[in-house]
């Protein structure tokens, strides 16, 4: 079953450390199989508490995105989106 990993950014702390997660991120995803759906595109807010920007990304299964996001090269990554910015990030599983 499909499962999908969603960050939003609440807030951005730091700019440059948020750069070098996006320097750095692409390079995480070659041996994943990660799909890309929403990247900090335009949106709005329908309820709740404002947010900066929105990621998310498709993978073929919960172990799948697990794989990736506790990979030691995301998490050499994940360390500047950390200093970057707040950010709250989960896990979903898809409809079958």
């Amino acid at each position: 079953m499909s499962a999908y990993v969603v960050f939003t950014r609440t807030k951005t702390i730091d700019q440059k450390e948020l750069e070098k997660y996006r320097t750095g991120i692409k390079a995480t995803m070659k041996d994943h199989p990660i799909e890309v759906l929403v990247a900090d595109g335009k949106h709005e807010v329908l309820e709740g508490d404002p947010i900066e920007g929105m990621v998310i990304v498709k993978f073929p299964s919960v172990k799948a995105a697990k794989d990736w996001i506790y990979s030691e090269a995301y998490q050499n990554v994940a360390k500047h989106r950390k200093h970057g910015a707040i950010y709250h990030g989960l896990i979903v599983e898809g409809v079958s």
